[in-house]
């Protein structure tokens, strides 16, 4: 954990400033679970360096893990304009994106948030007010040709669906990191 030292303070300080965030769970208990998976440095570091601002937004009671999410006030600017997944990226001839959220999500080592984790988020403070976040798209849908995102408008949570193959400056991905 010495090589992540400024990953872990930057960690400690967004987790001392948002406490409402975790309540009931204790930063020496963070410190634990990632001393004894230091394999989820490498993901978390990937998270904070597109501007996801990862904290802890709870504990899996049933596993004991600390869940991480990004909590940027806005989806994480370096993982924008994105389409969905890499069906979709493969798809797309004319004018392809750089990639996809699915894609990159796995090649970062993190999970997109589903709707009702997205909506959970969304209790604990105001997210994507000016832009949109991908979420995971049941089967049926995505067979479809479609997927679903997510943002905050108007005071309220609103769920939506695209083209897989559509994407657009101002959306990006939330992912969540289990330790």
């Amino acid at each position: 954990m010495d090589r992540h030292r400024d990953l872990v303070d930057t960690l400690k300080r967004r987790f001392e400033a948002h406490m409402a965030r975790h309540p009931g769970v204790a930063w020496d208990d963070v410190v634990a679970r990632l001393a004894a998976h230091p394999d989820k440095l490498a993901p978390l570091e990937r998270m904070e360096a597109t501007g996801g601002e990862p904290d802890v937004i709870g504990r899996d009671e049933a596993t004991g893990e600390v869940v991480f999410v990004d909590c940027s006030a806005q989806s994480p600017a370096g993982r924008r304009s994105l389409c969905f997944d890499p069906e979709a990226l493969a798809g797309r001839k004319k004018n392809p994106p750089a990639g996809s959220a699915v894609g990159v999500a796995r090649e970062m080592g993190i999970e997109l948030l589903a709707e009702a984790e997205y909506r959970a988020l969304q209790e604990l403070g105001d997210f994507d007010t000016t832009t949109s976040s991908w979420v995971a798209t049941p089967p049926d849908i995505r067979r479809l040709g479609g997927a679903l995102f997510c943002d905050r408008r108007y005071g309220a949570v609103f769920v939506y669906h695209n083209g897989a193959d559509s994407y657009y400056g101002a959306r990006g991905f939330r992912g969540q990191l289990r330790v």
